[in-house]
């Protein structure tokens, strides 16, 4: 990385959580929750931190965030800033906005529900992404037999589909800032259903390389995910 290029982390945290919420949680959006009593956002964005090679940590929340300031106390390098979108892309689009990146800066995109993230894998996705023309994503490859579902109800299988060469992607995902903010661009004019950061990638016909992660890293997103992840948090 030259001297003069930034390496700066976005973490989209604008989101309720629905499908993690349990009933006595009430308001409280699922990154907020505690873990080994800690809120999950707080252990995402220090295991941004572990790298010193990220100059910045952007945390991307929505207008009425209340929760965030607290969460993220005296954290070096991270600014909070409410620029939360309706989507994932719109808030990544919103921050990148924000964060004033040159188009040369390269943008780490983070989820704030992935608290499970080494710094053995973060090293070595930033390592292998700096001497890349595209800029690349943490992934495992897909282990388990995979089935397409029938449209009918109740889900029935229609096939099992061929995981040779599958990868489930995670996060981080890194890419300079002008790639991200065209592949961005793009993706929202056409209308492309863009789940992360690589999708938009790929739909400019470029192939994102892949660094190899580990299950540990998986996403918070069922209320049974917290206890498994608490677990991890405690024996690492």
């Amino acid at each position: 990385m030259r001297p003069s290029t930034s390496l700066i982390a976005i973490v989209p945290a604008a989101g309720t959580g629905t499908r993690a919420a349990a009933p006595e949680d009430g308001a409280l959006p699922k990154q907020y929750r505690l873990l080994s009593g800690q809120p999950m956002l707080r252990h995402a964005v220090r295991a941004l931190l572990r790298d010193e090679r990220i100059t910045r940590v952007v945390v991307a929340v929505s207008a009425g965030d209340a929760w965030a300031g607290a969460a993220l106390d005296g954290l070096p390098r991270v600014v909070c800033v409410p620029c939360g979108g309706a989507t994932r892309a719109e808030t990544v689009t919103n921050a990148l906005a924000r964060c004033e990146a040159q188009s040369e800066d390269w943008i780490l995109v983070h989820d704030a529900a992935r608290p499970g993230l080494s710094e053995t894998v973060l090293r070595a996705l930033v390592d292998a992404c700096l001497g890349d023309e595209v800029g690349g994503l943490v992934a495992v490859p897909v282990a388990d037999t995979i089935k397409a579902q029938l449209e009918d109800a109740p889900p029935r299988v229609e096939r099992t589909v061929s995981r040779e060469g599958l990868w489930q992607a995670q996060t981080p995902q890194m890419f300079r800032a002008g790639l991200l903010r065209k592949a961005l661009a793009h993706a929202q004019v056409r209308g492309l259903p863009i789940t992360d950061e690589a999708s938009a990638v790929e739909a400019l016909g470029l192939a994102p390389r892949l660094v190899a992660g580990t299950l540990s890293n998986f996403k918070v997103t069922w209320p049974q995910d917290f206890a498994l992840m608490e677990k991890l948090l405690d024996d690492a």
